[in-house]
């Protein structure tokens, strides 16, 4: 994994100078340690149409580059400063939350205009006018997880294991409990877990089954979902499974047991089976150049790169403009344009950064998404 990722970087780190003048681009991510599925999705994809735009040959050519974060914090506002001490004229802020907090600080501070792929706590955009996401904020995850499970009668009866530690857990939990009587559903078991105690489910899982959970929510990453799911079929208990966008890239996880994940469930931006031209040409690109199938994140790093191409075209805006010239450019263009990608059609996006799209339904069938609806 290591060399594929150098060599990613190297592509990226020239596509600028193949070109001329460009637009410099810079993101953090977990490129290495156990969120790396997410953070290399994002780049790939980002570098997908970074490569794609560029080959047109038109006036917005981009230069992009990503630096790791390793999901931290601190490391994420290092490799920030470091890409603008490279010169970042825009930026994809950081791929998951907690960093992405601490980089939209940064973002703000610096009047560096920002578009994350994918960290959805809603303090990353709070009070940033200059902060945008690509994905859903995790209030709205918890509250369309809640709607679409009610909805589609799966349970009555549901339990929830949640990572009380993690700010995209919190968030996503908190609004799936505050709205589940809304749409019929009853919470008979919820259940937290943290930092040091995240191998060991038992407790959860016993607690889930005694009570008669027909279903169990799991607003979390894939690595603690993962071992769940291992430990509930050791035990014999197999409820439905309903996950949210972080379950995505469960399945391309080093040595996971694909037959785990056989049904469970997942709302997603993103279907990679969908028959339209676009999510067909970019699957087939992604999986020549990277050997499998994309998840969620690449589409949303995709998608960013696209946005901010039609941002800048439609601002009239030059490579030679800095950070601080394209910014309110691009808080116009954000706030007024319309935007179809791969991850939504008409998606817009709200003064506070927040975007507006639909959810799409996906469950595991023989170790690949498929959709619900």
């Amino acid at each position: 994994m290591k060399k594929v990722l150098v060599c990613s970087l190297l592509v990226l780190a020239m596509s600028a100078s193949a070109f001329g003048a460009a637009f410099k681009v810079g993101g953090t991510g977990p490129l290495t340690g156990g969120a790396a599925i997410y953070g290399t999705a994002a780049m790939r994809g980002a570098q997908i149409a970074a490569e794609e735009i560029n080959a047109m040959g038109g006036d917005i050519q981009f230069d992009l580059r990503y630096e790791d974060d390793t999901h931290d914090a601190e490391k994420a506002v290092n490799a920030y400063n470091a890409l603008k001490d490279w010169g970042m004229q825009l930026s994809l802020g950081s791929v998951t939350s907690k960093p992405a907090e601490a980089t939209a600080a940064e973002n703000f501070a610096d009047r560096i205009f920002a578009l994350t792929p994918s960290a959805s706590s809603a303090a990353v955009t709070e009070g940033k006018d200059n902060v945008f996401q690509m994905c859903f904020v995790d209030p709205n995850q918890g509250t369309a997880s809640a709607q679409y499970i009610g909805e589609k009668g799966f349970a009555k009866k549901v339990a929830v294991i949640w990572k009380n530690d993690d700010v995209y857990s919190k968030g996503v939990r908190d609004t799936f409990v505050e709205n589940a009587a809304k749409f019929g559903l009853e919470i008979v078991s919820e259940t937290a877990f943290a930092d040091g105690n995240d191998t060991d489910f038992s407790v959860q899982l016993t607690d889930a089954k005694e009570k008669g959970a027909e279903l169990v929510f799991l607003p979390m990453y894939y690595q603690p979902a993962s071992l769940i799911l291992a430990q509930a079929q050791a035990m014999g208990y197999a409820p439905k499974w309903f996950g949210i966008d972080g379950m995505d890239g469960i399945l391309t996880m080093e040595g996971f047991d694909k037959s785990l994940a056989e049904g469970v469930m997942l709302l997603t931006p993103f279907n990679a089976d969908a028959k339209d031209e676009k999510t067909q040409n970019f699957v087939k690109k992604y999986q020549e150049k990277f050997g499998e199938i994309p998840n969620q994140f690449a589409a949303d790093g995709y998608d960013c790169v696209y946005a901010y191409c039609q941002a800048l075209t439609q601002a009239k805006a030059t490579p030679d403009m800095d950070a601080e010239t394209l910014c309110p450019k691009m808080i116009e263009q954000f706030t007024t344009m319309t935007f179809n990608g791969l991850t939504g059609e008409n998606v817009r996006w709200a003064k506070n950064g927040e975007v507006t799209k639909d959810p799409k339904g996906m469950v595991i069938k023989n170790g690949v998404y498929v959709g619900l609806d």
